[in-house]
């Protein structure tokens, strides 16, 4: 079984980009990373397909008391989906939304300033966009972030993760025009298992590779 490890997020956005080959070189395509996971795969599956690399910032709002589940999520330019099912059903008042949102605004504009360094976001109308992660378990980072870039009216939305639970992918193949999971493992166990090297990324580290990729587009 080991041999379906990856030695670490390179090698996974490495092959991944194997499996994107159709969408190199396409003036359309724009690779957009999950942060802060998804930026080293992704930073590889864009220099493979030769297009740019922006981030996606999307943080999940946590229900106060039990932040695992979501009633929503934020992302950034003030893009908010509410799972009005969640708050129906919780009863949440729309203070206590509005206190959860104002929260993540923070920390979605402290990473905005960390990351991108004044550089304006990426134009996503029209545009095939490739959502990158390290990975699917439950996926509903993925799912908020799907849903929210979708009301910036791409033409195209793919999902490319290089590991996913086989369920997880089921379930979020309708809601994206395709899904690219390079292996679903049975049993899962867990996104950091698949790997060797799972350590966590820091904040300097993905803006290291934001910078360098987008000072390489510009040359190129």
């Amino acid at each position: 079984m080991d041999e379906m490890r990856y030695r670490d997020r390179a090698e996974a956005g490495r092959l991944l980009a194997m499996l994107l080959v159709a969408y190199a070189q396409r003036p359309d395509v724009l690779v957009l990373a999950l942060p802060r996971g998804g930026v080293p795969v992704a930073y590889e599956v864009a220099k493979a397909l030769h297009v740019p690399l922006d981030l996606f910032l999307v943080r999940k709002l946590g229900v106060p008391g039990q932040e695992e589940l979501a009633m929503g999520a934020l992302a950034i330019g003030g893009i908010r989906v509410i799972n009005a099912d969640v708050v129906r059903m919780l009863r949440i008042p729309d203070y206590i939304i509005e206190r959860v949102v104002a929260k993540e605004q923070r920390e979605l504009e402290r990473r905005e300033r960390l990351y991108r360094d004044g550089q304006p976001p990426p134009h996503i109308q029209d545009r095939t966009v490739i959502l990158v992660d390290d990975g699917l378990a439950t996926g509903a980072t993925m799912r908020a972030a799907v849903r929210a870039l979708r009301q910036e009216h791409p033409a195209r939305i793919i999902v490319a993760v290089p590991v996913a639970a086989h369920q997880t992918c089921a379930e979020l193949r309708p809601e994206v025009d395709a899904l690219i999971c390079a292996r679903m493992p049975e049993p899962f166990y867990g996104v950091g298992w698949w790997y060797e090297n799972f350590a966590q990324i820091s904040d300097n580290e993905v803006h290291a590779l934001l910078t360098l990729s987008l000072s390489s587009n510009q040359r190129g």
